[in-house]
């Protein structure tokens, strides 16, 4: 759909306002000077509304309408016929479909719509359909919003009257303790943390002008590969991303398979030079019986290159959605050496974000890192957030 000449005071594409990393809850001072919401896991999306049309542009200004046909029409019927409003699109599941269980956010359910074949989009919109949470409002009608400050935006927000089940407006509350209590038990509903914003705040597109805290764990991984960087040459090979796993086991019992659970890779180039040499001696050399017996290797068979939410085995050389056709091969290394790393939160059985490398490990054998010593959330069922929502049915 083409965006150009909307009828709207505001006009895409507008750049999401950002967050800086908080250590802990900002305190509340007297007066209240922030509101406190929980920080949504989906895609961030400002979501313009003129009349039938709508424009729904992803952080990058990209759109993604085309992926989210059900957004679209849970917008046409929610909100008010021009509009702009700054949310996140997520996905509830309940794990194994079990009418007893908790429902949760699901990133791998979400990944799953950027897929090229319409079919397969529509498809999904039908059997997983997605649900806008917002939680700013951008312009209403002939007015731009822009320059209001929060606490006027957020009085406008609750004249929408969005209470589901596919648009909902965020909680949110003027207590830190609440707020607190919500960074502790919210986790266990698949949200990622708390964000914490300044009441007398204007919309400040793409500048960090919000706090986030975010859970920080660590956990020690076995390395089992790494990836090239995009810049490495053959003159100069640089490392990339060291590949990560856990073993789905008793303590690595043998037989227990080694799960890829992903990657740390932020380092600098020297030490990306530095790496590919110390990981040498660990290369697994292509054909050799030691690759075969390597707990990936079945990373290059074009039958298991499947995207990894629709393949049973997390494989580190699945084709990605995100993407399309870029080289995703790896170096296998034997799965000798441990490391620390920092996390915030899981998808199922995979960090959900990029890992921080802290530190090797040699005094722990890679037969000890198993999942069983990743920190359990407190549960908590998405329903009570998004009363009704697909996903959420016990």
């Amino acid at each position: 759909m083409s965006v150009e000449n909307l009828n709207l005071p505001v006009q895409p594409p507008i750049r999401p306002m950002l967050a800086k990393s908080a250590a802990k809850v900002p305190a509340q001072p007297q007066p209240p000077s922030y509101v406190y919401e929980p920080k949504w896991d989906g895609f961030r999306a400002i979501v313009y509304r003129d009349g039938d049309r709508v424009h729904i542009g992803s952080r990058t200004g990209k759109p993604m309408e085309r992926y989210f046909p059900d957004v679209v029409a849970a917008v046409r019927d929610a909100l008010p016929e021009r509009c702009v409003v700054d949310g996140e699109i997520v996905i509830a599941q309940v794990p194994g479909g079990d009418a007893g269980a908790r429902s949760h956010l699901s990133f791998d359910l979400l990944s799953q719509r950027i897929h090229p074949a319409a079919s397969r989009v529509s498809m999904l919109a039908e059997t997983t359909p997605a649900a806008l949470v917002v939680f700013d409002v951008l312009a209403l009608g002939d007015d731009d919003l822009l320059d209001r400050p929060l606490g006027d935006r957020l009085e406008v927000l609750d004249g929408l009257g969005l209470e589901g089940p596919l648009v909902f407006a965020t909680p949110r509350t003027l207590d830190a303790a609440v707020a607190n209590e919500w960074f502790e038990v919210f986790e266990g509903a698949g949200l990622d943390g708390v964000m914490a914003k300044p009441l007398d705040g204007t919309y400040q597109p793409n500048k960090r002008a919000m706090a986030k805290v975010k859970h920080a764990r660590t956990a020690d991984v076995v390395l089992a590969g790494y990836r090239l960087h995009k810049t490495s040459t053959p003159e100069r090979p640089l490392l990339g991303s060291l590949l990560l796993g856990l073993y789905d086991g008793d303590r690595g019992e043998p037989g227990a398979p080694l799960q890829f659970v992903g990657v740390a890779a932020s380092f600098s180039e020297a030490r990306r030079a530095e790496l590919v040499g110390e990981l040498a001696d660990l290369v697994v050399v292509p054909g050799t019986p030691e690759a075969d017996e390597h707990p990936w290797s079945g990373w290059a068979d074009p039958a298991k290159a499947t995207p990894a939410a629709e393949a049973g085995d997390r494989l580190p050389g699945a084709v990605s959605r995100w993407t399309g056709g870029k080289d995703l091969s790896f170096t296998p290394l034997r799965p000798e050496r441990v490391l620390e790393v920092g996390y915030d939160h899981m998808e199922g059985t995979r960090f959900r974000h990029t890992t921080q490398f802290k530190r090797w490990r040699p005094d722990r054998e890679p037969a000890s890192c198993t999942y069983d010593q990743l920190a359990e959330p407190v549960g908590f069922d998405l329903a009570e957030l998004l009363p009704g929502a697909p996903g959420t049915a016990r």
